[in-house]
């Protein structure tokens, strides 16, 4: 696929004032579409991990979060339930036989779609995000077991977030198990994913090409080892039943020559960080002047602290080095990320409102304080929606620039 000029805002809806869909999200996509954005990216909608908060540790590959629900009371009738059950016969019976609530599922779709549809009119599409992992013991776990490995769980080796690694414990995929079912899950996977969303970022890209498995019981990511991933044997199969995949690769971290390649070919975009880019290596892919055109350039993720807050972390060499204004460095690091040859520029509404480190979402590695942060009602002022929409048409990622 190819990404046009574009911008937009990551905002997790867990992050609304009141952590639903309710008239504050309606008002958020009406301060995007002031802002001259085109694109609303969001972190996994399923449930989330119940003590963690964690929406890459969700219990469903396929389900909504009912937590999200603005209306959890609202009547369903005999007749929507009948069509949700059809139209997603693969999963929901196993999401039932887990505990889950068919009338909740309807629910989401239902608040979900029309906040959609509602950000649609406006010229706002929809970016989500896809788990590589499903968690353990969950529906998909539970109900599928022939296609996952036993005495290993999923991480990744040592690396600057993690000195052990992160022991991530995600049950890990049989691949030959999938192979022999023809990706059945992985499509049906994608199916609703797209039902959901517009554009899915795939996390963890470099797990399709190999992957880090650690023995169960082990109590850091240290002594894994790294085995081969399906390639592009999975894609090609998705590609088939569904037709040309609307995904970026979530191609971060330390990324092999292969990984690259298996991308390429794929025709999928890759992703970089503009908090990555401090260093001396002429060829660190975070540079702006190293950035493929298609590809989604972040100021920073939500594995990132706010860009205010990894300001004022940096070194005075490092700063200097940075060339961004001392005074304004989010919005001198928006400036940077808005003015990049990548097609599609992102950042957190953190770094919009110029918010420290205490408005970070998640820190890797840790399970407290994490995935909790809300902005405040009068955050989404005309001001900055005004000064976004400039910025925004000055760098030609407006609709009409």
């Amino acid at each position: 696929m190819n990404l046009e000029r574009a911008s937009g805002i990551l905002l997790h809806p867990t992050s609304f004032p009141n952590g639903v869909l309710d008239a504050h999200a309606y008002r958020f996509v009406d301060w995007l579409a002031a802002a001259g954005q085109r694109w609303w990216q969001v972190l996994p909608l399923g449930p989330p991990e119940g003590i963690t908060g964690s929406p890459y540790m969700s219990p469903s590959a396929f389900a909504g979060s009912p937590a999200l629900l603005a209306d959890p009371d609202a009547p369903v009738t005999e007749e929507e339930a009948r069509s949700f059950r059809e139209r997603n016969a693969y999963w929901i019976g196993d999401w039932e036989a887990h505990g889950g609530s068919l009338e909740d599922q309807v629910r989401f779709d239902r608040e979900w779609g029309a906040l959609r549809d509602y950000a649609r009119e406006r010229g706002i599409r929809v970016f989500g995000d896809m788990p590589i992992y499903v968690a353990d013991g969950g529906a998909d776990h539970r109900a599928h077991p022939e296609l996952f490995q036993e005495g290993v769980v999923a991480g990744v080796p040592p690396d600057l977030f993690a000195e052990t690694g992160q022991l991530w414990g995600n049950p890990l995929y049989d691949w030959t198990a999938m192979r022999a079912a023809g990706y059945r899950w992985w499509i049906e996977r994608f199916r609703r994913a797209f039902d959901l969303v517009d554009l899915t970022r795939v996390d963890h890209f470099r797990g399709f090409v190999s992957y880090w498995a650690v023995p169960a019981g082990n109590t850091t990511a240290v002594e894994g080892k790294w085995r081969r991933g399906p390639g592009a044997d999975l894609f090609h199969a998705v590609e088939r039943e569904l037709g040309p995949l609307p995904v970026v690769a979530e191609d971060l971290g330390v990324i092999t020559e292969p990984v690259v390649r298996l991308r390429r070919e794929l025709g999928f975009p890759g992703m970089v960080v503009l908090q990555f880019a401090v260093g001396r290596d002429p060829t660190n892919p975070h540079l702006p002047r190293n950035h493929e055109e298609q590809s989604v350039v972040y100021t920073g993720t939500h594995d990132n602290d706010t860009t205010r807050g990894w300001w004022e972390s940096l070194s005075d060499e490092d700063r200097a080095w940075s060339e961004l204004d001392p005074d304004d460095p989010a919005w001198s690091l928006l400036g940077v990320a808005w003015g990049s040859r990548a097609a599609l520029a992102i950042a957190p509404l953190q770094d919009v409102l110029d918010l420290g480190s205490e408005a970070r979402m998640n820190l890797p590695g840790t399970e407290e304080g994490n995935w909790r942060w809300r902005y405040a009602p009068d955050d989404l002022t005309d001001e900055r929606a005004e000064r976004l929409r400039a910025l925004t048409e000055s760098s030609r990622r407006a609709r009409f620039a």
